[in-house]
């Protein structure tokens, strides 16, 4: 580890990091406060556009203290989903400015939604360079202040494509992280294991070889990916090509038969040169341990940070010992392609949440089916309770329901911190895939027309140890054939691909394995139906959704499966 190579970003970062940090203690002192203001800044700089004035920013803004102002805001703009924004979204793709915000959105971020047509969320130049910038300057400073040799080394930072495609106005839509990290300073860019091309590279295989080959070639210092599966695969790659990774740096070269683009092959040659030194070290790393760690190949690395609530928890005891002890593994924070509501400052699961950079309301987890909820700030939030939170951001989202569920932890200064629990409302993610039951029912319809095969019955799981889910179906005829079942599995998984593109993005990284296809009995539907009432359950308000993660549940459908 060369210490003298993070004088530069740690003084540099934290001058700027320092600046920003002090304006997040200073508004987590007054929540109440910092929110109000930020609410007001919002509805003024969107008060003259299409959604201000058909929702009476103006009028809002009237209001003359906050109390008034929530009232006001609640008045004028129902919660939203993502489908209520559609519409203006889509005028903004052709071409139209001032419709959700002032201007034109600079980009586009793509996540899977509710229907086959994925969400399209705007990202404005003012969220981008203003908010977001100001946040990443926070999150690499809390870096130094956590680890301060975290930028001694080298940084393997997994992000998305910058471009993806572009809207019918020619506006580009992509990653966030991506173009984050295009637009850092360049005394960071500098400090990045590999090129950005890399996350251009279409195989998921071949881009995990480069990251690695390139990355364990270096002192990694800090490792920066969300999901914690991502590490995984990494780490499945490494067992598979780790003599051929030895052999590419020992030789300066990149193994031939890797499917990538000629002219990002050969912008990923022009970066290597032979290094027979490291070579040697990690020939011996293989002959003293066998099995080769990060801990073994990186043993100076200083922070993982990857998300660790929700879900994701299940990937993390697949390399429980596989770090250095004494490195600090960070949760990522509770984040998405709509809003990153803040960050994780030390080394618990909390995020702090960002008054100053959005407008927060809540709603109690108990309060979810309730047609007319209360409505709760920030600074009302009570620690150990759970909520559903609904943002308004500078990006032209108004009152947007993340549907998520929360929990809240202790205070950071005077303002509430929270973690993930999980996805609500029918929606099931393992590995950011966020698969919605409508999807998954669309799907098994699709299959149905696909194949001539008919269900009287289906159901799916989420079954996280394995990563995969597990599907279920009663079919018509009692005599189709496991074979013929498991081609269904495979119509529907195609479907799934096609209907969303963050189940495609998780199968075709591996990150998703293949589903296991299961036959039901006759009247399966009814069998577990009647179990559940027997249990307790009322059969006047029985439910049940048709995608699922529920252990208990899963388990009643065992000896309903066809022998």
């Amino acid at each position: 580890m060369k210490v003298t190579n993070m004088i530069v970003p740690n003084l540099l970062l934290g001058m700027a990091g320092g600046i920003q940090y002090r304006a997040l203690v200073k508004a987590t002192k007054n929540p109440r406060k910092a929110s109000e203001q930020t609410l007001r800044g919002i509805l003024t700089y969107a008060k003259d556009t299409v959604y201000g004035k058909e929702h009476k920013f103006d009028y809002i803004l009237e209001a003359k203290n906050d109390e008034e102002l929530y009232k006001r805001y609640r008045e004028n703009v129902n919660p939203n989903e993502y489908e209520d924004f559609r519409p203006y979204v889509d005028r903004h793709k052709n071409g139209e400015s001032d419709i959700l915000f002032p201007g034109k959105p600079i980009l586009y971020a793509t996540t899977s939604g509710s229907t086959a047509e994925p969400k399209w969320i705007p990202i404005t130049e003012k969220y981008l360079k203003t908010i977001y910038g100001k946040m990443t300057k926070v999150w690499l400073y809390n870096f130094i202040q956590n680890r301060h040799k975290v930028f001694a080394g080298k940084i393997l930072s997994i992000v998305g494509k910058v471009v993806e495609g572009y809207a019918p106005d020619g506006t580009v839509y992509g990653s966030v992280s991506g173009v984050t990290q295009r637009d850092c300073p360049n005394f960071v860019k500098k400090l990045y294991s590999n090129p950005q091309c890399v996350y251009s590279i279409a195989d998921y295989t071949s881009r995990y070889y480069v990251l690695m080959r390139m990355g364990i070639e270096q002192d990694i210092t800090l490792i920066v990916t969300a999901n914690p599966s991502t590490i995984v695969e990494l780490q499945n790659n490494v067992n598979r090509y780790y003599d051929d990774y030895v052999n590419d740096i020992e030789k300066g070269t990149l193994k031939a038969d890797l499917n990538i683009d000629p002219e990002i092959r050969k912008e990923l040659e022009a970066c290597l040169k032979p290094n027979p030194k490291r070579a040697k070290e990690l020939r011996e790393l293989r002959a003293k341990y066998g099995d080769v760690l990060p801990k073994h190949y990186w043993p100076n690395l200083q922070i993982l940070n990857t998300w660790k609530c929700g879900n994701t928890k299940v990937y993390l005891d697949k390399f429980e010992h596989s770090f250095p002890e004494h490195m600090l593994h960070q949760e990522f924070g509770y984040f998405s392609s709509e809003c990153r509501f803040g960050l994780v400052m030390d080394d618990t699961l909390n995020t702090v949440m960002f008054p100053h950079y959005h407008y927060y309301e809540f709603i109690r987890e108990e309060d979810m089916d309730n047609p007319n909820p209360t409505f709760y700030q920030l600074h009302e939030l009570e620690q150990g309770k759970r909520y559903c939170p609904y943002v308004t951001t500078y990006a032209g989202l108004y009152r947007y329901n993340m549907n998520d569920l929360l929990e809240v932890g202790p205070n950071y200064n005077n303002t509430p911190t929270v973690h993930m629990i999980q996805k609500t409302h029918g929606i099931v993610t393992m590995t950011g895939e966020k698969l919605y039951e409508r999807q998954f029912i669309e799907a098994v319809h699709k299959a149905e027309a696909t194949t001539g095969l008919k269900t009287r019955f289906f159901i799916g799981f989420a079954e996280l140890d394995a990563s995969r889910y597990n599907f279920y179906y009663e079919f018509a005829d009692q005599a189709v054939s496991q074979e013929q079942a498991e081609m269904f599995t495979k119509e529907v998984d195609a479907a799934l691909k096609d209907i969303n593109i963050e189940y495609k993005a998780k199968r075709d990284s591996l990150r998703l394995k293949d589903a296991v296809t299961y036959r039901l009995v006759r009247e399966s539907f009814e069998q577990f139906k009647e179990r559940c009432i027997k249990e307790g359950a009322r059969d006047g308000q029985f439910k049940l959704n048709l995608l699922l993660q529920d252990e208990k549940r899963h388990a009643k459908f065992n000896d309903l499966v066809l022998k």
